[in-house]
């Protein structure tokens, strides 16, 4: 076992080690969480880690959900990717967003999908006859930020990172699902350049980001004979993510940025091809800023409610929305909504894939060990835009859990799901958004 370098936790003596050896700046959000240097405190609780991932536009029930209950159940096509992580998931089905007023189930469905609180009277004309505005409230990603960064313990840089792929410039109901507080909706970061430069500074230019992925590279050298094999790992592992940032800091996406997304109406079908290789960077700068210790609290959110992506590389022209409102008995439709639903499917198993291989920095395990995904979607079906089995899908030991189990609930209220999320964290509240649905608190059986 490698002896750390230095026992101190004050900030002085940490940049006077950095100093005497030659390091940069740019090079301690990620040294200072490795045990070998003395830096991290490891006296510290575990590090609970909780991320969001949103998919929109329903799935198809019966491609989605397992027939069985309990730890003997099957993974149906939506669902395969997450086969390697069957130990580790939880499925829960009759979860519903029973909250009503105005707005469209779309916009209700994103809207209210954290927040489990209704959305005040606007102007935005959904697809009922009520136009709606923002949330009355703040979402539960934002309740568990608030909690942790109150503990000097658990505090950290950011307390939370909103990451998106492909999200709409414009500010609607239909584009927000995380929110600050009432009418305060807090808008995803869906460049992964601009991601990066919030993470490790505000930079001016590309030239200047290169220079200081090269100091960072150069720093990181000079420490790998002083760490422990773990931290070597990930020394290892962060330096080839800081060359790749630089690789793809230079890969040519075409002449416009990486995903320009013109301001269109509503009705207008957006097309990006590089869906897919934005989505592994962000979740790389993702898994990064856990390694980092940058943030405990992650969204990544796919497009957006309503969301109008077509998915060329998998062979579908159409548009997902389009395709969501096809009737059941379109089995070509409802075979390309398995499909998109799947994709969707391999980049949750990605994220757990990335965090399974990662070791816990400080700590025993992997970031998977003490990290939870919770996939989840705006409506239960497309065409029937039903609130009932809202899906989600949980992957990871970061809440205390029981995992590997399939739940069929009677259409018990979401609310009581985000007050469990908050109490997994030790954040003993007993209500959250709409008390009128958070009768009883926490759902049954999760733990």
């Amino acid at each position: 076992m490698t002896t750390p370098l230095i026992k101190s936790t004050n900030p002085t003596d940490r940049r006077r080690f950095m100093q005497d050896l030659g390091l940069s700046a740019a090079a301690l959000p990620f040294l200072a969480n490795l045990p070998s240097l003395g830096f991290a405190n490891t006296k510290a609780p575990r590090k609970q880690r909780i991320v969001v991932i949103f998919s929109p536009n329903g799935v198809v029930p019966n491609t989605f959900w397992p027939d069985q209950q309990g730890n003997k159940f099957t993974l149906k096509e939506s669902l395969k990717p997450l086969e390697p992580y069957r130990k580790k998931t939880l499925i829960l089905k009759g979860v519903c967003d029973k909250i009503r007023g105005d707005g469209d189930s779309h916009m209700r469905g994103i809207g209210c999908l954290l927040t489990g609180i209704e959305l005040f009277p606007g102007n935005i004309q959904g697809g009922s006859h009520t136009p709606a505005g923002w949330a009355k409230g703040h979402s539960v990603d934002q309740e568990i930020k608030r909690f942790l960064q109150k503990n000097p313990q658990t505090r950290t840089r950011f307390g939370s990172l909103e990451f998106g792929v492909m999200v709409p410039d414009r500010a609607d109901t239909w584009t927000r699902m995380v929110y600050a507080g009432p009418n305060k909706p807090i808008a995803p970061i869906d460049d992964p350049y601009q991601m990066f430069k919030k993470m490790y500074g505000k930079l001016k230019d590309e030239a200047a980001l290169k220079s200081v992925l090269d100091d960072v590279r150069s720093d990181l050298k000079k420490l790998q004979s002083k760490l422990s094999k773990d931290d070597q790992k990930l020394l290892k592992e962060h330096e080839a993510f800081v060359a790749e940032m630089q690789k793809q800091l230079h890969e040519n996406f075409g002449s416009a940025k990486p995903h320009a997304i013109p301001t269109l109406a509503p009705d207008i079908q957006e097309i990006n091809d590089n869906i897919p290789q934005i989505s592994k960077m962000q979740i790389d700068l993702m898994v990064n800023g856990f390694v980092n210790d940058f943030t405990r609290v992650a969204t990544l959110q796919y497009t957006n409610s309503v969301g109008q992506a077509r998915m060329k590389w998998l062979g579908i022209n159409d548009s997902h929305h389009g395709l969501s409102h096809k009737p059941d008995k379109d089995k070509a439709s409802q075979d390309k909504l398995t499909k998109i639903n799947k994709w969707f499917c391999t980049q949750v198993a990605y994220l757990a894939r990335r965090l399974q291989e990662t070791p816990e920095p400080g700590g025993p395990g992997s970031l998977l060990d003490n990290t939870t995904i919770i996939w989840t979607n705006e409506l239960g079906k497309g065409n029937s835009h039903t609130l009932n089995d809202i899906p989600f899908v949980l992957v990871g030991n970061g809440l205390n859990f029981k995992m590997g189990r399939s739940i069929h609930y009677r259409r018990q209220p979401h609310n009581r799901l985000l007050v469990s999320l908050a109490n997994a964290f030790g954040h003993k509240i007993k209500s959250f958004g709409n008390p009128n649905y958070a009768s009883g608190g926490a759902l049954p059986q999760l733990t």
